[in-house]
């Protein structure tokens, strides 16, 4: 993969379906944040090569099978590469100052096969379903890229980036109220602040943010998740119980660590309005919405699993077109409620938070820029304590979890019972 074919793809696929890449936050006539696309003036990508002294292999991590003849699992150990390599941490995409909207970096590593892609694009532009279909269609193009010169390739899903789909998407949807949202007006202190018309200007100027350099990774292979949910309840999903085991544990690590008992644990599911709404599945914006449980700690911690469940359902099932209308709501007119909420959303004495993104079922594994589909996925450093992503591992079937998680809670959460039972500790 040469990094000029590489960069020309991109500047291609942009200009041909992405131009908001190289947008710039703007305000418009009624007062909404857009982003508008000044030829003259673009916010033009970072797209680089980065060579690793070190052959890729000594940043892996390598689990053995379970069962005698099927193949071991190696992992990429995201803290070996910053502390080993001593490459500089990969910037945060975004419009603050002057930087870019989206930095690409190519991992080439000494004496190795393997390269590595590390991507970075602001939120306020995709989601993850959109952000995995523009790899793709990048891919798609790099691997496509002479007929692409030659004006004789057309992809093959194209992408519908226009903003307006989701305003009349939801333009005659009715709100219904959010369980979450009365819970922080009736439990967080009166805070006065002024709300912007759009809440997107706001987060297009957010300062940059360190990143949380403390991430663990857990793994659950295909017959630990089976057993545990066999154990836990078998009339619900995987997903559904992996949430409760780890909703549950990360409450009693903390717990452990803080020496009290939280007033509340946060669970919160992030999901794709796209099915619910009518948005159309090639939908490339950000369409992506949290559901909120905030749960009893003693529920959370006393209880059974069963019982978890059901509570966090109660809550993660509030996902119909009106909820999501009630959410944009809030997002464009009670800011001051949300800026409050972030800081109660983290595992602190006086919280428990957890926070699963689950991208298993994104197509990963389809981005292809003529080498092949990804070997390893992996996870870099991100920004939010208590965030986790759930990746399918290819390997073996199981599922992978990047957790960011303080090192002094984590210590304490590979200790409990369930965790030993049912995880494979990767770093």
């Amino acid at each position: 993969m040469p990094l000029d074919l590489l960069v020309r793809s991109f500047c291609r696929i942009v200009v041909d379906h992405y131009p908001i890449i190289a947008g710039r936050p703007a305000i418009n006539s009624v007062g909404k944040g857009v982003l508008v696309v000044d030829p003259s003036n673009p916010n033009v990508p970072d797209i680089d090569d980065i060579h690793i002294e070190q052959p890729a292999e000594s940043f892996f991590e390598i689990l053995p099978s379970e069962t005698k003849g099927d193949p071991s699992a190696s992992f990429f150990n995201t803290r070996k590469l910053y502390s080993i390599s001593g490459i500089p941490n990969l910037p945060k995409a975004t419009y603050h100052r002057d930087n870019s909207s989206a930095i690409i970096r190519f991992l080439r590593f000494k004496d190795s096969p393997y390269v590595g892609l590390m991507f970075s694009i602001s939120h306020v532009i995709f989601d993850g379903i959109g952000a995995i279909m523009f790899l793709n269609h990048w891919a798609e193009y790099t691997r496509n890229f002479a007929a692409v010169e030659d004006g004789a390739y057309q992809l093959i899903e194209p992408p519908l980036i226009d903003r307006k789909i989701m305003d009349q998407c939801f333009e005659d949807v009715e709100p219904l109220e959010l369980p979450s949202i009365r819970h922080f007006k009736e439990n967080l202190p009166s805070f006065s602040m002024e709300s912007p018309a759009n809440i997107a200007p706001v987060l297009m100027a957010t300062p940059d943010v360190e990143v949380l350099e403390e991430q663990h990774l857990i793994h659950f292979t295909a017959a630990n998740l089976e057993r545990m949910r066999q154990d836990i309840d078998p009339s619900q999903t995987t997903n559904t119980v992996l949430a409760a085991l780890m909703t549950k544990n990360v409450l009693l690590a903390n717990i452990k660590t803080y020496g009290t008992m939280p007033k509340t644990s946060y669970m919160v599911i992030p999901y794709d309005s796209r099915p619910i709404s009518g948005i159309p599945r090639q939908y490339a914006g950000n369409a992506s919405f949290a559901a909120i449980a905030p749960l009893s700690p003693k529920t959370v911690a006393e209880g059974s699993y069963r019982e978890l469940i059901l509570a966090i359902k109660e809550h993660s099932l509030k996902r119909e077109s009106g909820h999501t209308k009630a959410a944009l709501q809030t997002i464009e007119t009670e800011l001051a409620l949300l800026y409050q909420a972030s800081f109660t959303l983290c595992n602190s004495p006086l919280s428990s938070y957890l926070c699963i993104s689950n991208i298993r079922y994104m197509p990963l594994k389809a981005i292809d820029f003529g080498n092949g589909a990804p070997c390893i996925t992996a996870m870099n450093y991100f920004f939010k304590e208590g965030m986790a992503y759930l990746y399918s591992n290819y390997q073996n079937g199981g599922l992978d979890l990047y957790l960011n998680y303080r090192d002094k809670n984590f210590k304490e959460f590979v200790e409990l019972d369930d965790i030993k039972k049912y995880v494979n500790v990767i770093y």
